[in-house]
């Protein structure tokens, strides 16, 4: 499902400059490479990188990974790029880096190769016939002993918070997965709370009931009983469970409107400064009170501005200095943002996005009046809390001599030229790189890329994971454009895209996108004489470069004229950031499928289930019939609309009612009923929900639905008030192309 493939040179006006991009997929460490030169070009051979994601995605979840034991890791002495299958050995002594082209010895020990239990034959070792494998590190890799699995949770506990009815899902989360959290016999956790002061709780073993600690100063924070705060979850988890049946219920009645955010986060940071590990805070209004204290920005009346969007950026830089802060104690900060009003997520994303941390947003998030996200951050928090996790790791990007890596894009510190600090790494982040080719290519046939993550495991193992990839170098621009991967392409402009909107302007970042789609297939069409230059014409690979730039425009990071909450566009852009691709493609671009006509003649069998794969429709209204059912899967939220007309059988057998007439306004669930359709479209569902890391929300939309707003605004192939269809976009790029 992960396709990658190459790019084009996207010349003259958009972004500034040539685009040397490689896309790259984290948690596994893979990526596609986009590379061009005015001389040589690179290009990938699709079924090769489908095969090596698919790898990927595997060994990060315990599969197919090979594990080297050995106590010797062989690498490059200039370098430092670890052996791999695209070395070339010029006698059983001595090997060639396959990056910088130096000559190295084969060290004694790796002569023998423990798997076939032979001698003289390095070539068969495991590191030489895998292109993942992962090392057990030696002393060598580690500043310190492996740490334990740390984790902190920092809760807000205002009236807001106790108001919205957030903490009774959290607490039974963690109680009913407490023994499912990543790590070892030396797992330690802690629990703040925090209103206008900031309370800790002392968990240590051997008391009768958790103690309540309250520490009012908030202007000069600081830790009442450092030596008890985290403890053993082991050792204290009846104390723990005592504390999280209790929390619910101890801020009923608080009269506390303030919010000292900055100070709880304060304070986690020293609790947390000597270890390391994970800090998830649980905030449900602007910061009020203490450090960090934010105001609203927003002006509801410039929701559908068509020309300048503020305050995309920061308004202090307090978050992002505790981030770096967090970051370089090897502490990562997760984000749950449960609000009903403007929360500045622009500030306080910022938190997250430089500890290599995680944000969950979910809107109007009320436990009672909106079921459906009460219901998501469940289910979030069920994979949240149980997923792999690494601790204190670094990644380094090594690429063949000539190339160079300048940009990165996600939730990292980049500590040096090539070097990515991330506290925590999960299998559920993505980044995007961004290459040049320094050096003439001239005497080389093929160039590589490899990807060195070091980490401690949950079980306090110190691991170094690694990826190789190697692509050919070819001359000819027509085997560019033949294996472009659109979706990598569109993807990596998006998160271009979120820089220029917060750098300069929102506009000048939709320009760059349109000009993208202009000059790449301007510069196609100038490379065949044949072609009519009054006609739009794109190589196969990028026919659908026009659609999914459209998608982009019309996007909630991006599109003007329509009204959107800041911190919803805020929002979509740091998802576009640290998204893996195929997930930000459901964002950017959704799947619509007719369900109410399910048949058996295209079917799937997973596991012992069997899952209908109906065809995809285009996002256009007149693929809407009044006598259908369309589900939209739009990655975060699947959409179900119902025409008038739809078939009473099909909405009796799958929605439960007997006519359309009887559907409530706000139905997020499908019942169980004994029947053939039933069972076909819950069953359809499951299957797509499966394939991503967060549970999408699901909503019944009617007619009559306010809803139905929004999901007509996925239908990006038709014209708005505010934008393009899809055929007067193209009408557009043409015009221009023939400027």
């Amino acid at each position: 499902n992960f396709e990658i493939a190459t790019s084009l040179k996207f010349i003259g006006r958009s972004f500034g400059q040539v685009l040397h991009t490689f896309f790259l997929i984290v948690g596994n460490l893979c990526f596609p490479v986009v590379l061009w030169s005015s001389e040589f070009l690179l290009c990938v051979g699709l079924r090769t990188i489908r095969y090596l994601l698919k790898r990927c995605l595997q060994c990060f979840l315990g599969e197919r990974c090979s594990l080297i034991t050995s106590s010797t890791i062989v690498r490059c002495r200039s370098c430092r790029t670890y052996i791999n299958p695209f070395v070339s050995f010029i006698d059983q002594r001595r090997w060639k880096c396959n990056l910088c082209y130096r000559v190295n010895d084969v060290p004694e020990e790796f002569m023998y190769n423990p798997l076939t239990r032979s001698y003289g034959e390095p070539h068969k070792r495991p590191e030489v016939q895998n292109s993942t494998v992962e090392f057990i590190a030696s002393s060598d890799y580690m500043l310190r002993p492996p740490q334990p699995a740390v984790y902190l949770f920092v809760l807000d506990v205002s009236h807001n918070a106790v108001e919205a009815g957030y903490l009774t899902i959290v607490c039974q989360s963690l109680l009913e997965n407490l023994d499912k959290l990543p790590g070892d016999s030396r797992t330690r956790i802690g629990f703040i709370t925090f209103d206008s002061t900031v309370q800790f709780y002392n968990l240590q073993e051997g008391l009768s009931q958790p103690q309540m600690l309250i520490v009012s100063d908030i202007d000069d924070i600081f830790l009442p009983t450092p030596d008890s705060l985290l403890v053993n979850l082991h050792e204290s988890k009846e104390l723990i469970k005592d504390l999280l049946n209790a929390l619910p219920n101890m801020f009923t009645n608080t009269r506390e409107t303030h919010s000292a955010l900055g100070p709880a986060l304060q304070a986690a940071f020293k609790l947390m400064s000597p270890t390391g590990g994970r800090i998830s805070v649980f905030q449900t209004q602007l910061p009020s009170l203490g450090a960090g204290l934010l105001h609203s920005r927003e002006d509801p009346n410039q929701r559908s501005s068509t020309k300048v969007v503020q305050h995309l950026g920061p308004a202090t830089d307090f978050y992002k200095k505790l981030a770096l802060d967090c970051s370089g104690q090897q502490t990562a900060v997760d984000l749950f943002l449960l609000s009903s009003q403007y929360s500045d997520l622009a500030s306080l994303a910022c938190m997250s996005k430089y500890s290599a941390g995680c944000i969950y947003y979910y809107p109007s998030f009320h436990r009672s009046h909106n079921p459906a996200q009460a219901e998501k951050l469940q289910k979030d928090l069920k994979r949240y809390l149980t997923r792999k996790i690494g601790f204190e790791a670094v990644m380094r990007i090594r690429c063949t001599k000539g190339l160079s890596i300048h940009t990165f894009h996600g939730n990292f510190f980049v500590r040096s030229t090539d070097l990515l600090s991330l506290a925590n790494v999960n299998p559920d982040a993505g980044f995007a790189v961004q290459m040049s080719i320094e050096e003439s290519l001239t005497d080389t046939s093929l160039v590589c890329f490899q990807t060195a993550l070091l980490y401690t495991s949950s079980k306090g193992e110190r691991r170094i994971r690694v990826h190789t990839l190697c692509l050919p170098v070819v001359s000819s621009l027509a085997d560019v454009y033949a294996g472009a991967d659109v979706q990598a392409v569109v993807c990596l402009l998006a998160n271009m895209a979120v820089d220029r909107s917060v750098s300069s302007s929102l506009s000048d970042a939709r320009d760059a996108l349109v000009n993208a789609v202009v000059d790449s297939l301007a510069a196609y069409m100038s490379t065949a004489s044949n072609l009519q230059q009054s006609m739009l014409i794109a190589p196969n690979s990028l026919k659908l470069f026009p659609l999914y730039i459209l998608a982009l425009l019309k996007q909630k990071a991006f599109r003007t004229g329509t009204s959107t909450r800041l911190d919803d566009r805020v929002y979509a852009m740091c998802q576009m950031k640290s998204q893996p691709l195929v997930h930000l493609m459901k964002m950017i671009h959704p799947n619509l499928y007719r369900i109410d006509k399910l048949i058996d003649e295209s079917t799937i069998h997973v596991n012992d289930r069997v899952v209908p794969q109906p065809p995809l429709q285009k996002l256009s209204a007149e693929k809407l019939t009044r006598e259908g059912a369309f589900l939209m899967d739009c990655g975060s939220i699947f959409y179900i609309w119902i025409g008038k007309n739809c078939s009473n059988n099909f909405i009796k057998d799958v929605l439960g009612y007997p006519n359309y007439a009887s559907v409530p306004q706000k139905m997020t669930q499908l019942p169980e009923v004994d029947a053939l359709s039933s069972e076909r479209t819950r069953s359809f569902i499951s299957w797509l929900r499966d394939s991503r890391p967060l549970s999408p929300v699901l909503q019944v939309i009617k007619d009559e639905n306010p809803a139905k707003t929004d999901f007509f605004q996925h239908l990006i192939e038709d014209r708005t008030e505010a934008a393009f269809s899809y055929y007067e976009f193209l009408l557009n790029i043409q015009q221009q192309i023939c400027k």
